[in-house]
């Protein structure tokens, strides 16, 4: 599905994959969120399944990433205010909010913003503060694509470490690095270095992290939750207290 969104500097056209039904914004709505260097497609299968059982979904490639048009946004708050634009142009009035890794804090972000517009908020992989090692980041600016490899052995369990799981066929590290290493991707991780901001688009929320999903989190009320990673092998700074201390209910996995 195609939809047309404002976006600064422009309407810009973005994809959201719908989970193989066609999209009925009368339905209960349900949004996916990608985290950076991903698309829609990390959703398939739980897109899918609520698409298939009562929900209209939308699992958007974010701007800059995959099917969506134009150049990244530079800050987790202009993506909030680009998915609500996208909701707009979709016909959705409000929504539950799903965000993987940088995506919690887009759907973080984008409930505290238009609180009334979001039905429930799922936040899986957070971290508090969210924050990347100075020597991952040096990798990005230097060697992009052994900062994907990086990214990619520390974001995926020796659980799912075999080729053919979680099932025949599959092999989430070579699924991982294909997905994540384009060049689109180098464009992310190498050249975006380079923009203010870069350090917010992909997941680097280093010095302000910690006041900013206090207080974002501090805004947002109702039914949430939030699925910490509880390695934090990307946020070795981080804080394993931090969703309890910024009012998130937390359950780990």
């Amino acid at each position: 599905m195609k939809l047309d969104v404002d976006a600064p500097g422009g309407r810009r056209q973005a994809y959201a994959y719908t989970g193989g039904k066609r999209f009925d914004a009368s339905l209960p709505a349900i949004v996916f969120l990608h985290g950076a260097m991903h698309d829609h497609s990390v959703w398939t299968l739980s897109a899918r399944w609520f698409a298939h059982h009562g929900h209209a979904v939308l699992a958007p490639d974010l701007p800059g990433h995959s099917q969506s048009t134009g150049a990244p946004l530079e800050s987790v708050e202009a993506i909030a205010d680009w998915l609500l634009t996208l909701l707009d142009a979709a016909g959705v009035d409000e929504a539950a909010l799903v965000g993987h890794s940088m995506g919690s804090l887009i759907a973080l972000e984008a409930a505290a913003r238009a609180p009334a517009r979001v039905a429930r908020l799922v936040m899986v992989g957070t971290a508090y503060p969210m924050a990347v090692s100075p020597a991952l980041l040096e990798a990005g600016e230097h060697d992009p694509f052994a900062a994907i490899d990086s990214v990619n052995a520390l974001s995926i369990s020796t659980m799912a470490g075999k080729p053919s799981y979680p099932g025949p066929g599959v092999w989430l590290h070579g699924a991982d690095r294909i997905l994540a290493r384009p060049i689109e991707a180098l464009r992310l991780f190498g050249a975006a270095l380079e923009q203010p901001g870069f350090d917010q688009r992909l997941e680097l929320q280093r010095d302000g992290a910690e006041g900013h999903v206090r207080h974002r989190a501090s805004d947002v009320s109702g039914r949430h939750l939030a699925i910490p990673d509880q390695a934090e092998n990307l946020a070795p700074t981080g804080r394993g207290d931090g969703g309890q201390r910024c009012g998130l209910e937390l359950h780990g996995l």
